[in-house]
């Protein structure tokens, strides 16, 4: 046999090779969704079940069916405070501006810690203490300080965003290759060149594991804050169905929050594939 058979042969057993880690790629995705979709509508329909067979008591519980009317009925009729579509926004924007805050002042004090040791011994207590506090008691100081408005959500976003943030900005900074530093540094790199071109990237991925749990703690902080007092918003929604014993109500609202969680998440998923394309695939990804 020629070298170039050779040569040819190998060529198309490696090709055929990819096309059936990429097929068994595709049916294993399949398989997953087609599972999470079983275990959701088997988790759905035991619900509605219990509620009409009077297992559990549907007017604490609700069912299924009544969830849904009541999203139906907000999205068609719009609710008490307007429509829902405006209470969505109103949230959505509380908890985005808290997030936006949180996550530039953790990173930006997480770098700077992790890069000048002195400030990190002299701060280090004070934040420790802070993140010690249970931070959800803070939303009413904030709505004494800042009113019905949006400030004071946007508040209690901003201190349940910024400390996971920080934490991971310190560490991923703290992390950053010593001979890496030092490479530069020799090559005549300032400490200004070295923090933006050395330790932020390096960092990067340390932050992005953050920003996934941080946007649902922006979201927390924007409901309670809602939940306590507010004119407009899905955590008024959640109070007002509450104080009229409206349990589907209550689960509506849950299940558009989930919802809008949902969207964030993929969309730093999406964010954090395109930006890492050069990082190798985690093991038992291709599995």
């Amino acid at each position: 046999m020629s070298p170039d058979t050779v040569t040819a042969s190998a060529a198309v057993i490696g090709t055929d090779r990819a096309r059936a880690r990429a097929r068994a790629a595709r049916n294993r995705t399949y398989l997953v969704t087609g599972s999470r979709i079983a275990v959701l509508l088997a988790v759905v329909g035991l619900w509605e079940w219990l509620a009409r067979t009077a297992v559990i008591d549907p007017f604490n519980f609700s069912m299924p069916s009544k969830i849904w009317d009541q999203i139906r009925t907000w999205v068609v009729d719009g609710t008490a405070q307007g429509s829902l579509w405006e209470q969505i926004w109103y949230t959505l924007y509380e908890a985005l501006l808290g997030w936006v805050i949180g996550v530039f002042a953790g990173v930006v004090l997480g770098i700077a810690l992790g890069r000048v040791r002195f400030a990190a011994d002299v701060l280090g207590p004070y934040i420790k203490v802070l993140n010690a506090l249970p931070r959800i008691v803070l939303a009413p100081i904030f709505l004494i300080w800042f009113g019905l408005g949006p400030a004071s959500k946007v508040a209690s976003a901003v201190v349940l965003v910024f400390f996971p943030v920080f934490f991971n900005a310190f560490q991923g900074a703290r992390e950053v290759d010593r001979d890496l530093v030092a490479n530069s540094r020799i090559l005549g790199a300032s400490n200004r060149q070295v923090t933006l071109q050395v330790v932020i990237p390096s960092a990067t991925s340390w932050i992005f594991t953050s920003l996934h749990v941080s946007f649902g703690f922006a979201l927390i902080g924007a409901i309670v804050g809602e939940y306590i007092g507010a004119t407009k918003g899905l955590g008024l929604l959640v109070a007002a169905s509450q104080g009229t014993f409206n349990a589907a109500g209550v689960y509506a609202a849950m299940v558009i929050l989930a919802i809008v969680a949902l969207l964030a998440e993929g969309l730093l998923t999406f964010l954090e594939k395109r930006l890492f394309r050069w990082k190798p695939a985690e093991a038992g990804s291709a599995r």
